[in-house]
């Protein structure tokens, strides 16, 4: 399986690496300059009013080598240079209006989030790390793919960290089939009070389990330990913490855990149920201008396929090429129901209505 790969693995090809070449960013630049408007809402921008060029041809090898094949990819050469920071937000909203429909990410039910510093305490019972400086945990994201696209990075850290959730599962069952186990059991996770109304302060899943013959992997250990907090959540058992630790020295192997900087006009693409990712912390400028900054959207694609069943709570729907996914929040309106609507009736996606 190619989401199995190891460090070596990664150096050896570059099968999961693309580039945009210059004409072809020059004509983005272009696109996303004649459609930017400062006071426009940008849900109300469709997918056809964007040209890519033959630039996209090179996202949609990437997005395909993430979702269906290594787990993640990286795309250079975004016209970062010649867009101010709006602009770039819309050419990264832009990149996810051709690929799938966008899914909101937190208690604002915002559908792109600014990774930049805040402030906030990512330790917090409400805490997030995309708002601040922090090292961060393993974790993966509530959607089938993750974007990320970079038009600052930091002063000093800040780097991103990936390892194959697949590869620690075979490593697990091999050292200790005995934790192994105890990860096919269900964990509790923390919601971070950003659940919806429907929706109980936490959710309940196995660490890995299998559907269909493909492999799922879950994992955020902060979410894990804040929701020991959390009435109604049971106490984590010895073997639980154990398990727990044990797949965290799994994933900071040096073998295992890939790290790399992501450069301003770069893009990553992961999939979230197959890999696992971090950060290191970071120090940022002073200036304001020049602070870390990356944007993040969540992506249900159009090709997706069948989650266990277990996973229904997480993302709300297991159903392949569905809108799933994301962290509804407390701010979803009709605004956001008709682009969900009308953006999945352009993918020729089934909506999630439960």
């Amino acid at each position: 399986m190619p989401s199995a790969w190891e460090i070596e693995d990664l150096k050896s090809t570059n099968d999961w690496c693309f580039e945009i070449d210059e004409s072809d960013g020059n004509l983005l630049r272009d696109s996303i300059k004649s459609l930017f408007e400062q006071d426009r809402d940008l849900l109300s921008y469709s997918p056809s009013e964007f040209d890519f060029g033959s630039s996209w041809e090179i996202i949609e090898k990437a997005l395909l080598e993430a979702h269906h094949r290594k787990g993640l990819s990286i795309v250079r050469g975004l016209p970062r240079e010649d867009l101010n920071q709006d602009e770039f937000r819309l050419l990264s909203w832009a990149i996810g209006l051709k690929a799938g429909v966008a899914r909101p990410q937190g208690l604002a039910s915002q559908y792109i989030s600014a990774v930049q510093d805040a402030g906030t305490d990512y330790r917090a019972a409400n805490g997030r790390g995309y708002s601040s400086n922090a090292e961060l945990d393993f974790h993966v994201d509530v959607a089938d793919l993750t974007i990320l696209t970079c038009y600052n990075k930091a002063k000093s850290g800040g780097q991103s960290i990936i390892s194959s959730g697949v590869t620690a599962h075979n490593y697990l069952i091999k050292e200790r089939p005995d934790l192994a186990e105890i990860a096919y059991q269900h964990f509790y996770f923390s919601r971070q009070q950003e659940q919806a109304p429907d929706e109980k302060p936490f959710y309940s899943l196995p660490l890995f389990e299998e559907e269909s013959g493909n492999l799922f992997c879950n994992w955020n250990r902060n979410r894990v330990q804040s929701a020991q907090n959390i009435e109604g959540v049971p106490e984590l058992s010895k073997l639980q913490n154990e398990t727990m630790n044990f797949l965290d020295e799994i994933l900071t192997r040096p073998e295992l855990m890939y790290t790399m900087y992501l450069e301003p006009g770069d893009i990553q693409i992961i999939n979230n149920y197959r890999m696992f990712h971090s950060r290191t912390g970071y120090l940022d400028f002073e200036n304001d201008l020049q602070k870390r900054c990356l944007y993040r959207l969540w992506l249900a694609p159009p090709d997706s396929i069948r989650l266990p069943e277990s996973w229904k709570d997480f993302y709300r729907s297991v159903e392949p090429s569905t809108v799933r996914g994301g962290i509804i929040g407390q701010s979803y309106d009709k605004t956001c129901s008709d682009f969900d609507k009308t953006q999945s009736k352009f993918m020729s996606m089934k909506i999630n209505t439960s």
